[in-house]
Order: C-alpha cells, then structure tokens, then sequence
C-alpha cells in the first residue's frame, strides 16, 4: 500500500507572503500607493511654504474681510464697493450659479426639441437641426458668447430708438411682445411688483420679501398635494386597472391657489418705459449676462440634442409600434412611451454637460460680467496679490457645485433607472 505524503507543516506568517501571497498582495501595494501619495503631498506642501517664507508671504485667507474697492454691476445682493472682498466673492458665486441654472434650463428645452426633430420624418427639419447640431458643437464656446455679445452691442438699437415720434404716433423700433426692448446697452424686460406688501424678512445675505416668501410656500404645498393625488391614482390603478383622470386636478392645485394669492396681493407688472434717454421702468438686464447666458444655452443645446437623439435610437422600435397599435398618436407616444424609457439612457451624459456648462460659465470674464472667476479669480487676486488663496478657495468651490451637482443628478437618475429583482 501506498501511503500519501505528509501534509506540509504550517509553519506562520511570512513577511515574503506580503508580496507573494494574492491574499496579501494588494493590501501592500495600496498601502504602499498611499504613503507614496502622502510623501508627495507633505513634499509639494512643505516646498510651497519654503518658497512663500522666501518671498515673505503667508498662507491665510485674512484678505477676504478687506474692503473690495470695486464696483459689481450685476449683483442679485445688496454690494458697494465699500464691503469686502468675502461679499464680492459671494456676488460672483451668486452670478455664476445664476446663469448656470437658467443656462441648464434653457440648454435641456433647446436640446430636446433639437434632438426629436432630428427624427423628424420631414426632410427639411430634419436637415435644419442637424446644421445646428453640427455649426453649433464644432465652434468653440467662447466664440459664441463674443458673438453673442457684439450682435447686442453692434446691431442692436440704442435705447432712444424706442423713442415714439410725437406726429407720426410710431416709434423707429418696435419692442418685442411690447415688453422686451433689446438695445445696445442692455436689454430692458417687464418687473414685478406688488400693490399690498407683506414686508421683508431681513437676513445677513439680503432682504428676503415675504410675498416671495408666501408664493415659494404655496408651490411646495401644491406639489406635495399633487404628489398624494398622483401616488393614490396610481394605487386606484393597481387594483382597478383604471387609472383616474387627474391632469384638470393637477392643474387646478398648481394654478388656482397662487393665482389667488397673487390676486390678493395685488401682483403689477411694470412694463420699460422710455424717459430721456434710458428706460426708466422694469429691469434693465446687462447685455453681458444675455450674451453669456445665450451663448452656453445654443453651445451645450447641440451637445444634448445628440444625446437625446442617442436615447430615442436607444429604445426598441417595437414600443413605438405596441403604442400605435393601441391607437396612441405620435406625439403622445413620444411624450408618454419614447422619453420615458429614453432617459435612462439619456441622463448619465446630461450630467456631464451640465457640468460643462457651470464650468464653461467662467468665460464670462470675456464678456465683462463679474462672476466668480471675474471676482475672486480677477480683481481681488490682481488686488490683494494672494493668488494662491484665491485660486485654491476657487478650485474648492467650483468642485464643491460640481459635486452637488453631480450628486443631484444621480439621485434622479437612480428613480429613473431599471429596478431589478
């Protein structure tokens, strides 16, 4: 008989297992990565300090509570020149989240109608768009934004051409929907005020009007109970297989009540009015923000145009198919079957281009609007010479909006998506 060898003594750890052993293998060379990545980081911030102490400079952000010294003619908060640095900083943060939201928003509208009619069945549709497509996404940005500007500074009016001739009745230009005059200058829009007045909340950012207040409050009550009215039609729908008609209840719950607060309230649009030489009335908009907020809307529009087209292809022609079989129109197909399913696709790369449009807003230096590369990035740098401050604080805050951002996105982009078993 033939006896089996001896199993091998077990003779402990190895300090060779380390690098031999798979068990132990990756754990050393992560742990090795990081003292590396530590080393490197303590080396870079260690020579930075040497060479400030060898210019005389510190490292502090003390700057930020200095008087500014410079004018901002685009602030959504009180500013004068007067404050410092930190409340110039908060305007061009504000500057730049401003125009990147109305940009994400106007850019999506744009992107998606593109994108459907580059499916148009009509030859001559179809082609346009995809002209626009193609000129807009293959131009750079900034290019777009100058020529933005200088057809509002070139080949706008001045304001006086507004101006109505006492004989003839008529005035050389016409406004458009006789409330929006675009002129050389700026571009002068409707305002809103307010007959009866609830006061204002004041806080240490800015007055805050409590008739906002009161008509933020009242859409978040109408979406909550928009919510309840849909979650239980699609509960009635489970059971019953009919789902109720609640789109008249939907908008009922969304129109009704702010129409009547804002009745109550007295709500009185104040149209531009020519006096002089200037519009005295509504709210004179800088030919600046109009320019860089057009010219990011029609670039990103063509980026979000092809991702759209992209998750239409995407989803199967057989669900179009089963819609008209069941007597679904097209547009109602599209809107209720197509874009549905489409956005799983679709939304990943819409994020990227909603951070390329936040990023790409400060261009807006080009253009001469403060944002927050014009102000924290450009006068207060050139001014209090703390430029590595100033562009790490930058750096720190762009990534901190492209975080949130990013974060945002995906949260909807996980309701969306599949739900697998």
């Amino acid at each position: 008989m033939t006896t089996a060898p001896d199993a091998p003594e077990h003779t402990g750890f190895r300090l060779s297992q380390l690098i031999y052993d798979t068990r132990y293998r990756s754990m050393t060379i992560q742990i090795v990565v990081l003292f590396l990545v530590m080393g490197f980081v303590g080396w870079l911030v260690d020579n930075t300090i040497q060479n400030l102490n060898a210019l005389g400079k510190d490292f502090n952000y003390s700057f930020l509570g200095q008087r500014a010294g410079y004018d901002i003619g685009n602030a959504l908060i009180p500013y004068n020149n007067d404050m410092t640095h930190g409340r110039a900083l908060l305007v061009g943060l504000l500057n730049t989240l401003w125009v990147s939201f109305l940009g994400c928003i106007a850019a999506t509208f744009i992107g998606v109608l593109v994108g459907v009619l580059r499916l148009s069945k009509n030859w001559l549709v179809a082609r346009m768009m995809t002209i626009y497509v193609e000129v807009f996404r293959n131009i750079p940005v900034l290019l777009w934004i100058l020529v933005a500007l200088a057809l509002l500074t070139e080949v706008a009016p001045s304001p006086n051409a507004y101006k109505v001739n006492a004989a003839t009745g008529e005035a050389k230009t016409s406004m458009l929907f006789e409330s929006v005059a675009f002129t050389n200058r700026y571009t002068a829009i409707p305002s809103i005020h307010f007959d009866r007045s609830l006061g204002s909340l004041d806080t240490a950012l800015a007055p805050i009007s409590l008739n906002f207040l009161a008509i933020v409050l009242v859409l978040l009550a109408s979406w909550f109970v928009t919510k309840s009215l849909n979650k239980r039609a699609t509960q009635m729908q489970a059971k019953t297989g009919v789902r109720p008609t609640t789109w008249w209840k939907n908008l009922a719950i969304w129109v009704l009540p702010v129409a009547i607060l804002v009745t109550v309230l007295g709500i009185n649009p104040e149209e531009p009015a020519l006096k002089g030489f200037n519009f005295t009335k509504g709210t004179n908009v800088s030919n600046a923000f109009i320019a860089l907020w057009a010219g990011l809307s029609l670039y990103t529009a063509a980026f979000i145009a092809e991702i759209v087209r992209a998750g239409i292809l995407a989803v199967s022609k057989g669900q179009s198919e089963a819609a008209f079989a069941l007597g679904l129109r097209p547009n109602r197909t599209m809107r209720l079957v197509i874009l549905p399913q489409a956005l799983r696709v679709i939304i990943p790369p819409l994020i990227s281009q909603y951070l390329n449009l936040t990023k790409n807003s400060s261009l807006a230096i080009a253009v001469g609007y403060l944002d927050l590369r014009g102000t924290l990035g450009g006068i207060t740098l050139n001014q209090t010479g703390r430029e590595l401050e100033a562009i790490t604080l930058m750096m720190l805050i762009y990534l901190v909006i492209s975080l949130l951002i990013s974060g945002g996105m995906n949260i909807f982009n996980n309701r969306v998506k599949l739900k697998e078993r």
